[in-house]
């Protein structure tokens, strides 16, 4: 699926126009069980769009405080016995183990990993940044077909189990963002109270 436009370095952006189709798309974003998740998943040309199209997020000072890492079924699987391992070693409570499906069911993960440091541009901003890389690579996704889930659970915040997925050093997992087709349909959850949590000021 071909949605790129080209546009030259430095040439005008077209103005932004109404959507209504991408307004009714963000109204009912849901995110889906990463259990639940099944084949048809994204292809690989798939995949490289919804890299390109989550990685045009704000970015102060366009320092690229993210990567990625594509994760395939086999790699997540071996992956996953070796937590598995890991989490009976350390006398983790049972959820650790049983959590593991959520890493190995869908058709395709997407590691995003923050290579924040200490720059020009405050750490938290770059922070920031690869959060919002992750909600956009959930839109792409949801603009291609798919459902997704965006998930991080105790490996990623565990140093050892963190590198068995090639995080080093001071970086951080900024989420598992897991695609594929919804083997049920996604239900309505309960939504925030706008008004409760907004000020307007004149």
């Amino acid at each position: 699926m071909t949605l790129l436009p080209s546009v030259p370095l430095g040439a005008p952006l077209p103005s932004p126009t109404a959507s209504p189709d991408t307004a009714q798309r963000l109204a009912l974003r849901r995110s889906a069980p990463a259990q639940a998740l099944a084949e048809p998943g994204p292809s690989d040309a798939d995949i490289d769009l919804i890299l390109t199209l989550g990685a045009r997020s704000p970015d102060h000072g366009k320092l690229t405080p993210w990567r990625f890492v594509v994760l395939g079924r086999q790699t997540r699987a071996a992956i996953a016995e070796k937590l598995a391992t890991m989490a009976v070693e350390k006398a983790l409570p049972a959820k650790s183990v049983a959590v593991l499906a959520k890493l190995t069911a869908a058709p395709v993960s997407i590691l995003v990993i923050s290579t924040a440091r200490p720059a020009s541009k405050p750490e938290w901003e770059q922070v920031l940044s690869a959060g919002a890389v992750c909600m956009n690579i959930e839109h792409a996704a949801g603009a291609l077909g798919f459902a997704s889930s965006w998930i991080t659970d105790w490996y990623s915040y565990d140093v050892e189990a963190a590198a068995l997925f090639g995080v080093t050093g001071d970086e951080k997992v900024a989420g598992f963002i897991h695609i594929g087709t919804p083997l049920e349909p996604l239900l309505e959850r309960e939504r925030p109270d706008i008004g409760a949590l907004t000020t307007r000021l004149p």
